[in-house]
């Protein structure tokens, strides 16, 4: 087994170690440049090994410099992946409840990383709601970013003297983002808009002339 690992403060630590039927066999000191045997069977190979001045030499190298680069490299790729911020893109749809006058709000929240993601449905900036709002899973979006759904249900009555927005908070913004739902924007009422809110949309974005899209921050 052969290894390497770097602390924060840059302390550099390498190892080179071989077992035999599952037990400890040899290891390699790169301070000392020799090797260790953990039993009586490993001080043969001990024996043959410490005189191998250029060998252990290199090893030394190996583990305090190329193996390191290489930490570094994969270290850096991870975390440029990991710690990679993109927003999300928020569109919000409407239509007339199927029996009813209510009509549903489709906050539609797609596009973003990390996964993680606070949706939420807002009654005059201030009150949160979670009664009448139907909440979809966090998705996976083909190219890696996520996807979200919250439909909130509204009556008539609800509609008169209120605003609603749907508020998004994602380590993407430096704050949270309130995004007002306009009750004048054409609804989809037609077959194919039921599907437009129905649908789960992975890893695809909706395509409804009806959409409108505003944002106070």
């Amino acid at each position: 087994m052969v290894g390497c690992e770097l602390d924060d403060d840059e302390t550099k630590r390498g190892f080179n170690q071989y077992g035999y039927d599952g037990d400890d066999y040899i290891s390699f000191d790169k301070n000392t440049l020799t090797w260790t045997a953990a039993s009586q069977r490993g001080f043969t190979t001990k024996v043959k090994w410490d005189p191998n001045t250029a060998n252990n030499q290199y090893l030394k190298g190996y583990l305090e410099e190329t193996c390191i680069e290489w930490l570094q490299k994969y270290v850096q790729y991870g975390r440029e992946t990991l710690e990679r911020r993109v927003p999300p893109a928020v569109t919000l749809l409407q239509r007339k409840a199927r029996g009813s006058a209510d009509t549903e709000v489709l906050c539609h929240v797609t596009g973003f990383f990390p996964r993680a993601v606070e949706v939420t449905w807002v009654r005059d900036g201030q009150d949160q709601l979670d009664e009448r709002v139907q909440s979809g899973e966090v998705l996976p979006n083909q190219d890696g970013t996520y996807q979200l759904r919250k439909i909130l249900t509204v009556s008539p009555e609800e509609q008169r003297g209120h605003s609603y927005s749907c508020q998004v908070d994602h380590a993407s913004f430096t704050e949270k983002k309130n995004y007002i739902w306009d009750p004048n924007m054409r609804s989809s009422n037609d077959n194919e808009g039921d599907d437009d809110l129905e649908r789960d949309g992975r890893g695809r974005r909706d395509e409804v002339s009806e959409e409108r899209r505003r944002e106070v921050e």
